[in-house]
């Protein structure tokens, strides 16, 4: 695995190769609910177009569903811009737009979530060569307040 070298083009670099991830995802997001669900998973990325953007695979096996991000990064304006597809569904979900700064990406969109219309915030951090911290968080506010409905710790596995 290449080692970690933030900015510019190489700021996914870090997520090269297998890891196993475990998630906690809030059961019913938006709802003021408190529930969460507990399951495993795993991940391969590798880069793609010389290193300006990658992809990763992630498979749920306790779920029975999968899904594909895909990374690409913009270098005149230096942005990220993230697609994630689902296997449950035959969409590409709207792309998260973000940067990396001090060793942590913040990436936001706008979405729909069951007919409400929504800010969408992905957060990469705490990034070391074997682990890896991932979330994700709506907001119906503009902005202004945020519901954490998904958090992922990742393991390198190779």
């Amino acid at each position: 695995m290449p080692p970690y070298r933030p900015g510019m083009a190489h700021d996914f670099d870090f997520l090269q190769g297998t890891w196993h991830s475990t998630h906690r995802r809030l059961v019913a997001p938006l709802t003021g609910s408190d529930k969460w669900e507990e399951f495993t998973g795993q991940q391969a990325a590798r880069p793609i177009f010389g290193g300006a953007g990658n992809m990763d695979e992630i498979t749920f096996p306790e779920k029975g569903w999968g899904g594909l991000t895909v990374r690409l990064y913009n270098a005149e304006t230096q942005m990220w811009s993230l697609y994630w597809i689902s296997s449950r569904r035959d969409v590409i979900e709207p792309p998260q737009v973000g940067r990396f700064a001090d060793g942590r990406g913040e990436f936001f969109g706008d979405d729909v979530y069951e007919g409400t219309p929504i800010k969408v915030r992905y957060v990469w951090s705490d990034i070391t060569p074997k682990t890896a911290h991932w979330e994700q968080a709506f907001s119906t506010d503009d902005g202004k307040t945020w519901e954490t409905n998904w958090l992922m710790e990742l393991t390198r596995v190779d």
